[in-house]
């Protein structure tokens, strides 16, 4: 057996317990898993600070000192008797150790540990010790420090020292940073030997890139900065490099494999409703058709990602490209995640069709038995153009003549299993258009849709009114509250929004009950009337509370998130989201994008716990700065990573990248995915002996990526 792919339970220092802790909680079951496992960030362990010179603004000190006493604490800071022969550890609960240089005292604690570090730091010896400072009652201390014997060196204690992810489990099962360095250090022993270089020569050359058995040395005890520099590098390209290249060639092979249904003609209903629309397409709505009508004549079939902001138009894109379909002797679908948001499709969607002949059906969950006969009954005959549905599009009974276009919307709401179900609609796979208005930045987008054609709206159509976003205190309410009311008597409506705080559905609806009662204390019936939505009601109910609203029979409408996607209401021109902090940018984007659909001037206003962080009230400031949503994306990804972003909750990324950010390194993304396309130009099936090693690295389990876009 290779030694990569030895159990981590026969590493000196491991053992079966600890085996089984570092597999549940960091996912490494072998040790060339363990050497893939790469520090997140490196402390500076080249220098001695004097005590005298430690300050609160140093993050980490190392001090070498003289133990000058020992003292051990029981119950309630009691002391200890240690004059005895036998000294009672069960009451240990804490040892304090004072140590001097030069220059000063300091105190070192610890609270575990208590008898094995009383009897190693003996008074008269000196040791090092490293950790964060802190100030307690006048005297600075380092609680729980790593210690060292000044003599003492080996790979695990370099310059730059490793910091790695961990767990309270693990430290509490004795794994701390410095015992994950000495078992990388006895890891790295064993494994580099049999390291092969996983890229051809020519990538290393032409790229400059070091081998991989340097990378993988220096990540973890990098010889100086420059060789940390050269190995990041190395490791992150590859990653990302292998990823794009795995992307790149399922599209590549799909797009010569995958026979589509072609669909040459525009058709007379396409021109019907075309001709008949109240105001000219946008510019970016004309490319984006264009772009879909190539696709669906090209034989191939099309899988394309349409994302756009709130309110850019998409729906008619996507009415117009069902059209063509039609046009051809073909049905098509609109699936949407919620019964609102699809009544809402359906309700536009009959309008826009009114010109034409095609018949549009709507298909949910409360869709009554004798209603969903029929529409069985007229999608097997053909005689159903359009249907507009919820997940009960999926459904066995659902079986169309001739389905030719599925258009999913905000797709990110649907399980991957569930949209491998339109799959089985037709005998030729039928063209898929995947509509978000969550804006995705470019470098996820190139990672989690790397294998689709991505066509963006980003125009607005003429009239749309900027949202004015404010942000204020809870002190501010009362004025809020003014500005409501004047609001409501001139004729409009309020959504007011509250967040997901406790993780918990049944205190979140607490939170919400109570923010309710006081709206309704601030808005008493009459002359107001209020609705609430949340996540426990039923659909019936929900779905009374916000056709109410959207009607026009509620002023204000009081929910969590619910009204995210979809809920569109024209004559709503104020939104107040409490706690706006507790939400992340795209999601507050998606929420600020309810209201302003109108005539109206609309307002957006963001209410901030008065506790809030420095970066929280940055993230909020640039909410009432730029009504971009992709700007605002590409932010949120930088603060809060890609996994947390609206969108990428349940798709997830197609790997788990072990050192690559896509938040921070869309340089090398960049870079990685021209090289990869480059390298599939010149060998499409990297069948040339140069590319053996790459072929080699694809077969791998990791880059067997599921394809999204057949799932889509």
């Amino acid at each position: 057996m290779s030694e990569l792919d030895t159990d981590i339970m026969y590493l000196k220092g491991v053992g079966p317990k600890r085996a089984d802790l570092l597999k549940k909680e960091l996912g490494v079951s072998t040790l060339g898993e363990l050497i893939r496992l790469y520090p997140f960030r490196y402390m500076d362990r080249s220098s001695i600070q004097p005590i005298a010179s430690v300050s609160q603004s140093l993050a980490y000190i190392q001090v070498l000192g003289k133990v000058v006493s020992r003292t051990l604490y029981g119950p309630s800071s009691s002391l200890l008797d240690t004059s005895g022969e036998r000294i009672h550890w069960g009451a240990a609960k804490r040892l304090s150790v004072i140590v001097e240089d030069d220059s000063g005292r300091m105190e070192m604690v610890f609270f575990k540990a208590v008898k094995w570090n009383y009897e190693r730091l003996v008074p008269g010896q000196s040791f090092i010790f490293f950790g964060k400072p802190s100030e307690f009652n006048g005297r600075w201390n380092i609680v729980h420090p790593e210690v060292d014997v000044p003599q003492e060196g080996s790979m695990a204690q370099g310059v730059l020292t490793g910091v790695y992810p961990s767990t309270e489990k693990l430290k509490n099962a004795g794994i701390t940073g410095k015992v994950m360095c000495r078992l990388q250090s006895a890891a790295l022993a064993r494994c580099l030997p049999e390291i092969s270089e996983s890229l051809p020569d020519y990538v290393l050359g032409e790229l400059g890139l070091c081998s991989l058995s340097y990378a993988l040395k220096n990540i973890h005890f990098p010889a100086d900065s420059y060789a940390l520099e050269k190995a990041t590098r190395r490791l992150k390209f590859e990653e990302l490099f292998l990823l794009q290249l795995s992307l790149l060639k399922q599209k590549y092979i799909r797009s010569r494999a995958d026979k589509g249904i072609a669909m040459p003609k525009v058709g007379p209903d396409f021109n019907a409703c075309y001709n008949a629309l109240p105001y000219r397409l946008t510019g970016a709505q004309q490319r984006v058709i264009k772009e879909i009508r190539a696709d669906l004549m090209s034989g191939h079939q099309m899988n394309r990602l349409l994302q756009g902001d709130v309110g850019s138009g998409k729906t008619m894109v996507a009415v117009l490209s069902c059209l063509l379909a039609i046009g051809n002797g073909y049905q098509t679908c609109i699936m949407a995640p919620t019964e609102v948001l699809a009544q809402q499709h359906y309700s536009n969607i009959q309008k826009y069709l009114a010109p034409t002949g095609v018949k549009c059906a709507l298909l949910t969950g409360s869709t009554g038995a004798k209603a969903r006969r029929e529409i069985f009954e007229g999608l097997a005959g053909g005689q159903i153009g359009l249907i507009v549905g919820t997940h009960a599009l999926l459904e066995d009974k659902v079986i169309f003549k001739n389905l030719g276009l599925a258009v999913i919307d905000e797709q990110h709401r649907f399980g991957v299993d569930q949209r491998a179900k339109l799959w089985s609609k037709n005998t030729l796979p039928p063209h898929v258009l995947v509509m978000t208005a969550t804006p995705i930045p470019r470098t996820l987008a190139m990672t989690v849709y790397g294998d689709l054609d991505v066509s963006v709206i980003d125009e607005m159509p003429p009239g749309r009114k900027p949202v004015r976003t404010t942000l204020h205190t809870p002190n501010r309410m009362p004025a809020v509250y003014k500005f409501m009311r004047e609001e409501i008597a001139k004729g409009r409506q309020v959504f007011v929004v509250y967040p997901m705080i406790y993780e918990n559905e049944k205190l979140d609806i607490q939170n919400l009950e109570l923010g309710y009662d006081e709206i309704v204390k601030a808005f008493p019936f009459p002359p107001y009337k209020c609705a609430i939505v949340h996540g426990q009601q039923t659909s019936e109910v929900k779905n009374f509370n916000m056709e109410a609203f959207a009607a026009g029979r509620a002023n204000i409408l009081v929910s969590t998130t619910v009204i995210e996607v979809g809920v569109d209401v024209p004559n709503a021109s104020v939104m107040v989201i409490m706690s706006a902090e507790r939400f992340g940018l795209s999601q507050l984007h998606q929420l600020r994008g309810r209201v302003g659909r109108g005539a109206a001037s609309s307002h957006c206003i963001l209410i901030r716990d008065y506790k809030c962080s420095k970066e929280a009230i940055q993230r909020l400031e640039l909410m009432c700065s730029t009504e971009n949503g992709f700007e605002i994306a590409e932010e949120d990804m930088k603060m809060r990573g890609p996994g947390d972003l609206e969108g990428t909750q349940q798709s997830g990324l197609p790997i788990s990248l072990n050192i690559a950010s896509l938040a921070k390194d869309g340089q090398i993304l960049s870079e990685a995915r021209a090289y990869a396309q480059k390298v599939l130009d010149e060998d499409p099936t990297l069948d040339s002996p140069k590319n053996a090693r790459l072929l080699h690295e694809l077969r791998k389990e990791k880059y067997q990526i599921k394809d999204y876009s057949r799932i889509s």
